[in-house]
């Protein structure tokens, strides 16, 4: 399973739990490859290119499936034509974290004090084109705010910079863990609900920032004309890895919604479905990349 981001990161978290299992249900050990860079480029266009016969599969996320496209304007694969759909994993919505100290407690204090100094405050991502990117250029658009953005090489060192206080914000997936530890606090969730993991923190739209949601989607893809035989045996695995509670409720507390086990058309289509809607909003990121 190639995994277009580094090991211990949002996605490889998603990868790992699921490649187990699916080990297991299949007879046949699947092996994380971590191909790390170019916002996850690397690692899809070493799919597209791989035999068409099983043995490669690939997490698909909405950077490879939905940003991508529209940021990268020599991308080198073509994200319907060069790829099979095996299935949906799960849908993590961002939650907007500030330092345990931030003097900011809630959303409208972040905002107000961004509007009386423009510019000011920051926020962290793991790089131009990331989903903390993505979500924060969206926050900023919505909220009317000038926030400075801070690229890292990696969610984990944006994390690390921001509980050192170095960094005033991130919108993040897989932000559960931190909040309960009390490494950091959580503002507001990007989710049209509350999340289980965390029922006291409110959505943006409770906390005042009104159509503010993301969708950050993990799932299954194999490179183009592998037989369909072999895509619904590997949905098939996926769908039961899936009904494993302990994997269930590791996502859930990880920040992520529960999900429905979805067919291979089904799943195709939802892919087709969100790619303007992720085109979009690099357009309001304003960010673009060779």
């Amino acid at each position: 399973m190639i995994v277009g981001w580094p090991a211990g990161g949002p996605a490889d978290n998603v990868a790992r739990p699921i490649a187990a299992q699916m080990s297991g249900i299949l007879g046949q050990q699947i092996v994380i490859d971590n191909r790390p860079g170019a916002g996850g480029n690397i690692g899809s266009d070493l799919a597209a290119r791989s035999k068409a016969d099983g043995y490669t599969i690939m997490l698909a996320t909405v950077a490879s499936h939905g940003w991508n496209p529209a940021l990268y304007s020599n991308l080198g694969y073509r994200p319907i034509e060069d790829f099979a759909p095996v299935g949906l994993i799960s849908t993590s919505p961002g939650a907007l974290l500030v330092p345990v100290n931030s003097p900011y407690k809630t959303v409208r204090d972040l905002v107000d004090a961004a509007r009386a100094h423009p510019g000011k405050l920051n926020y962290g991502s793991a790089g131009v084109g990331s989903s903390q990117h993505m979500a924060a250029a969206m926050f900023k658009k919505l909220a009317g705010v000038d926030v400075t953005h801070i690229p890292f090489k990696g969610t984990a060192p944006a994390m690390t910079e921001l509980m050192a206080g170095r960094v005033d914000m991130i919108i993040t997936t897989g932000a559960t863990p931190f909040v309960r530890s009390g490494k950091l606090r959580a503002l507001a969730v990007a989710a049209r609900q509350r999340l289980p993991s965390l029922p006291d923190v409110p959505t943006f739209e409770q906390a005042g920032v009104k159509g503010f949601h993301t969708d950050n989607w993990y799932g299954l893809v194999a490179p183009a004309n592998t037989p369909r035989a072999i895509l619904e045996t590997l949905n098939a695995a996926l769908a039961k890895a899936l009904e494993n509670p302990e994997v269930q409720k590791q996502f859930v507390e990880q920040g992520a919604l529960p999900v429905r086990p979805m067919s291979i058309d089904g799943y195709w289509d939802f892919v087709r479905k969100q790619m303007p809607e992720a085109a979009e909003a690099v357009r309001n990121s304003g960010a673009k990349m060779e």
